[in-house]
């Protein structure tokens, strides 16, 4: 799952970006909102943490450009306000779900997967396939009742797959949804993550490469 930061308290944006990174999730971090609209026109993301009151472009104008655009963003909104009617217009704009700051972390991590799984199309709590069962919001695997201790970077691209359902993923969609912008696109990460993958999975294999086009769980 890749999500986008968008809030203006760096501190505070780093902090957020640091945990969910911790939960093999993919991340950027913006500062403003027009550096939001730029990132949200060039990549592809699942979940965006908008803060409402951005320098630049006001959180609420990219909140309108996104739902206008028809991105597949899920988007959860941050602000300090928490009277009902700055909930209320927060979700009018388009907005699919509110946190009031404070918050405690751990009630943000559940929100952003449970938007992750609201993307199109839905993905269930629980991915299973081949023999495995991944849990996202428990960050466990299961490999025929096994339990596989998996990387971040495993564990994102293990998700990656099983959401595809038996379809083919390319290395160059793998590289976009479970690494972030900062990674080069010529490296062979992903190709190097995978063999850990397989390793770890062990035998008999359930990662197929599909030679010139990707991979996938059949």
């Amino acid at each position: 799952m890749r999500v986008l930061i968008a809030e203006d308290e760096r501190m505070l944006a780093d902090s957020i970006a640091e945990g969910l990174r911790a939960e093999a999730l993919a991340v950027d971090v913006v500062y403003d909102g027009d550096a939001a609209l730029e990132r949200l026109g060039v990549n592809d993301y699942d979940v965006l943490v908008l803060d409402r009151d951005l320098p630049v472009v006001h959180g609420d104008d990219v909140c309108r450009a996104v739902v206008g655009s028809g991105a597949l963003v899920r988007v959860l909104m941050l602000t300090a306000a928490a009277a009902v009617p700055a909930r209320v217009d927060g979700l009018r704009l388009g907005a699919d779900d509110y946190l009031t700051k404070p918050f405690a972390f751990e009630e943000l991590v559940a929100r952003v997967l449970a938007l992750g799984r609201r993307a199109s199309p839905a993905a269930p709590p629980t991915l299973e396939r081949g023999g495995i069962q991944l849990d996202p919001a428990r960050r466990e695997v299961l490999r025929d009742g096994r339990y596989v201790h998996l990387a971040r970077k495993e564990f994102g691209l293990l998700a990656e797959l099983l959401r595809a359902d038996g379809t083919i993923v390319s290395a160059e969609r793998l590289l976009e949804k479970v690494w972030d912008e900062h990674t080069d696109p010529f490296t062979n990460t992903v190709r190097v993550t995978l063999m850990k993958l397989r390793r770890k999975l062990g035998d008999p294999p359930v990662i197929e490469t599909v030679p010139g086009v990707g991979y996938r769980i059949p």
